[in-house]
């Protein structure tokens, strides 16, 4: 690769692999990392094969499912698109498939220094779409973005109004479509990723591609050992398994035992206590979420949610205003808005987990409790006819009387898939005047306003009660205008009727106005049961001041949650402290390793390098921030900030060379951004 940015470095500098394996060592040497080799280890995984003999019934209904195929080896069987010599031509750039002595081919002009001929190495999904893994360097998977569309029997392009460059970060070649370290973990079993940052080259393995039996029961070593001989297992003998050897519990029976033992499967083997709903929500969240990993490949099954990653909020751009989908966020961040999450209900209420299809079809799946026989494992549900007229006020059997249509909004993404916002919201076209969020009735009737067919639910339910202040209406106008809001945010951040993604989106959203008053007011919001209110309520208290900081975030260094203990490390990231207590200086040392840990396991991502630029400006090490910019930039020669920021500081170091030479090769990649041009022009070039 490359490494031209990089010559306007200074080159004494510490460079980021130097960086990472100072963590590396780090980790090792700590009492804590030795005294982790004489724990039992978890058991070892043995392939979906090993299952079928005893699962049958389980392994015929996964045969064949998307979880199954959500990779593949390409063969005859596998391959749906047609590769046999038609192109396909996009923004300038032509791409031909066909196949050669039972190798299928790719050869793209959509590529840096002409045209090259690629063979399909991995086949991802299998409907309404199917994308094709090719390997551009020795390791590296990249996922073309020319993919087969399955149902109308047509190549198209996942982005058809994008017109990249192949020196785009966004190019299908580029960071953010290398599929080690965007997608393979959530299309394999037992998946680690192996980046080496120093050659920069990936030597990733998995147990089996496919989502396999293991990627959701946990390696089976140790059950296989319990159903060979019939006797219990040695819990002492392998870390974090039951007398049954597994390390997660999922029983298909909903009344099974109310808490199951789930268990941290990071470095501290810490015990946690998770509901079945819990277990069961959390474990399929790990893929079904939108999310900041914090390792480089599958966790053990088993592990919380939020000891292996860190959720994202209801940030602009991901969300609506009113928390429903906007961009493809998978999921779970949706579900912990509805109140079937806040119930106790669990994915597999309603969908077959091994098949991964829903249980029944249309109205009958939410007919399962929403009608006048109810569901007595939900005894609060309202006992009335939903699926009829006098409900839905549209003809039965047609598109607006079903229950998803309403409360289940569609949003197309990947050019043909379409995923259903899964917060089971009421449709509010009354909030949509106020917010400009859509809503379910114009989805269908999109030729008439917003005030329309707000008219047309009120005439329906006149007397309805759930038309009253919502959530919304705040984050919209704080998105419009942060600092007028702010007193409203921050009543939404201690509301606890609110769902925790609620209010922990508020909490972010005032981070930008942190004061020492608001820091204290807030400060309660650090007890908070929900994790995902405690990482957000560290980030406020940045606006008090560092006596009081530390001693509100010290005792979150020894946090049950692994993405609260990183919070806090962050929180902690500059302070000057003179003397803290053994336990909490071990505290510290320990959350920040894993802190360390989670960026090192990142290394690929421009996202990670920005954060390790970030980590050297606040400690004035110039030296670090240079450089971690650099490898930004690297990757992602669009990342204009990263850019500035490297100018700046060879500006501020007094190297006017180097600042001119850096806003050029700057200029080289982003020709026409306006900043860049101002600041070539301050500087004299």
């Amino acid at each position: 690769m490359a490494k031209q940015t990089r010559t306007v470095l200074n080159r004494a500098a510490l460079k980021p692999h130097h960086l990472f394996l100072f963590i590396i060592v780090f980790l090792w040497l700590s009492p804590f990392a030795q005294a982790k080799d004489i724990l039992p280890k978890p058991p070892e995984y043995v392939g979906s094969e090993t299952c079928t003999s005893c699962h049958a019934e389980a392994a015929e209904d996964w045969k064949g499912s998307h979880h199954a195929l959500a990779w593949t080896t390409p063969s005859d069987e596998t391959v749906v698109g047609l590769f046999d010599g038609r192109s396909f031509s996009h923004q300038g750039t032509t791409s031909w498939f066909s196949k050669e002595d039972g190798r299928f081919l790719i050869d793209t002009s959509d590529v840096k220094g002409g045209q090259r001929q690629y063979e399909v190495v991995g086949v991802a999904g299998i409907e309404p779409l199917q994308q094709y893994i090719v390997e551009t360097e020795p390791g590296r998977l990249q996922s073309f973005d020319v993919v087969w569309d399955v149902e109308q029997n047509r190549w198209f392009h996942l982005y058809p109004d994008q017109e990249l460059t192949a020196d785009d970060g966004l190019h299908w070649s580029g960071p953010y479509k290398n599929w080690n370290a965007r997608c393979a973990e959530c299309h394999a079993t037992g998946f680690e990723k192996n980046y080496d940052p120093k050659t920069e080259m990936y030597q990733s393995r998995q147990v089996e591609i496919g989502v396999g039996c293991e990627a959701c029961h946990g390696p089976a070593q140790a059950h296989v050992e319990w159903a060979e001989t019939g006797v219990p297992v040695d819990v002492t003998k392998w870390a974090g398994a039951n007398d049954i050897g597994l390390l997660i519990n999922l029983p298909s029976d909903d009344s099974a035992e109310a808490e199951l033992r789930g268990y941290l499967a990071g470095t501290q083997q810490r015990l946690s206590r998770l509901s079945h709903t819990e277990t069961q929500i959390q474990q399929c969240a790990g893929c079904h979420s939108r999310r900041e990993p914090f390792e480089g490949g599958n966790p053990l099954p088993g592990t919380p949610f939020h000891d292996a990653y860190r959720l994202s909020n209801l940030r602009e751009g991901l969300y609506q205003p009113d928390g429903q989908i906007e961009d493809e966020v998978y999921v779970y961040g949706s579900f912990l808005q509805s109140k079937m999450y806040a119930n106790g209900v669990t994915c597999s209420n309603c969908h077959n987990p091994h098949t991964a299809e829903v249980k029944l079809e249309g109205n009958a799946l939410c007919g399962q409790c929403h009608s006048p026989a109810g569901n007595p494992d939900f005894p609060t549900l309202a006992l009335k006819d939903y699926d009829d007229p006098s409900h839905t006020f549209h003809v039965e059997g047609s598109k607006g009387a079903e229950c998803k249509s309403c409360h289940m909004i569609e949003r197309t993404y990947m050019g043909v898939d379409g995923r259903r916002d899964h917060s089971f919201r009421i449709p509010r076209p009354d909030l949509s005047l106020q917010t400009q969020a859509p809503n379910a009735c114009n989805d269908c009737h999109d030729d008439k306003t917003y005030g329309w067919v707000a008219d047309a639910v009120a005439s329906w339910y006149p007397n309805s009660t759930k038309r009253g202040p919502h959530f919304s209406q705040i984050l919209a106008k704080g998105r419009n205008d942060l600092r007028g809001q702010g007193e409203a945010l921050v009543g939404l951040a201690e509301y606890d009727a609110l769902p925790a993604i609620v209010r922990a989106t508020a909490l972010d959203m005032l981070v930008p106005l942190t004061t020492p008053a608001l820091a204290a007011r807030l400060e309660p919001l650090l007890s908070s049961p929900e994790p995902l209110i405690r990482v957000a309520a560290i980030s406020i208290q940045r606006g008090a001041p560092e006596t009081e900081r530390s001693a509100r975030l010290v005792g979150l260094l020894g946090d049950p949650v692994k993405a609260v203990r990183i919070a806090a490390a962050r929180g902690f990231l500059g302070m000057r402290i003179a003397y803290m207590p053994d336990k909490m200086n071990q505290d510290l040392n320990i959350a920040m390793g894993e802190w360390q840990a989670s960026l090192a396991a990142k290394a690929d991502f421009p996202e990670a390098q920005l954060v390790l630029a970030g980590i050297g400006l606040t400690t004035r090490r110039m030296d670090v921030a240079l450089n971690a910019f650099g490898e930004a930039v690297e990757m992602d020669p669009q990342l204009t900030q990263a850019w500035v920021m490297m100018i700046r500081i060879h500006d501020a170091l007094g190297d006017r060379q180097a600042a001119l030479e850096t806003v050029q090769n700057a200029l080289e990649k982003n020709p026409d951004d306006v900043q860049l041009n101002l600041m070539r022009a301050d500087i004299g070039g």
